[in-house]
């Protein structure tokens, strides 16, 4: 699903030479629920930029889903990026002058999908995250923790490879990211493949394997144990 080989990220302004990635490989497989976490500089957010095609490399290679994405065009990125990835953002980046069904058709449109299909879609969507009665709010009308359900409806829509979530947890509270990481879990049981940065060790022991980074290299990586997950309280 993802392998990333050597992943070199260097950042240069004006005097200062500062390497993000240093040689980073990692592969995920098909259906797997993995955390990322490290501290504030460690590089966990750049990898993530560039595993999400939002950032470049400088040197290594990046395959998704059988795909060489290394040295892709910018527009071809987009493209990869609209089919291939869905987005859950801790700020949520939901457009507030619209539905929150009309967020969630949203990518299917860029993706030229028919309208109907795209309502049907979308709906399907909402009812998995349990918003099917908020519909005709829009983003201003419901709470935090709906707004992230609907984020992660819309990251649904076009059965991307792979759903990135940054920090989904990071503005919301405790009941509410409990709630976030069950839909997560539940998504991950029928199949979807979920890559998760977040600092919060209690929210990463929700994954199925957790990745650590410090100083640009990954220091740890290690898979949960059944007992580890069932003892959590998201899985209460």
């Amino acid at each position: 699903m993802i392998e990333v080989k050597e992943v070199v990220k260097r950042y240069v302004t004006g005097d200062i030479d500062f390497t993000a990635l240093k040689s980073v490989s990692l592969k995920i497989e098909k259906g797997e629920f993995t955390a990322i976490m490290g501290p504030s500089g460690s590089g966990k957010s750049t990898f993530m930029n560039i595993l999400g095609c939002l950032d470049r490399m400088d040197t290594g290679t990046y395959f998704l889903n059988d795909q060489n994405v290394s040295n892709l065009e910018d527009n071809q990125l987009a493209l990869i990026r609209n089919k291939e990835i869905g987005f859950v953002f801790q700020a949520f980046n939901l457009l507030p002058r619209i539905t929150v069904l009309e967020n969630v058709m949203l990518p299917m449109l860029y993706a030229g999908v028919p309208a109907k299909e795209r309502k049907d879609r979308a709906l399907s969507a909402l009812e998995k995250v349990g918003l099917t009665d908020r519909i005709k709010h829009r983003p201003n009308e419901i709470s935090g923790g709906q707004k992230q359900r609907v984020a992660i409806a819309r990251a649904m829509v076009n059965n991307p490879a792979v759903i990135m979530a940054d920090e989904p947890t990071g503005n919301l509270d405790t009941k509410s990211s409990i709630e976030i990481m069950k839909i997560f879990q539940n998504l991950n049981a029928e199949g979807a493949t979920i890559l998760m940065v977040t600092h919060e060790d209690d929210i990463a022991k929700c994954a199925k394997r957790i990745v650590r980074f410090l100083d640009g290299e990954i220091v740890e990586d290690r898979r949960a144990s059944c007992r580890e997950r069932v003892s959590l309280q998201c899985r209460s």
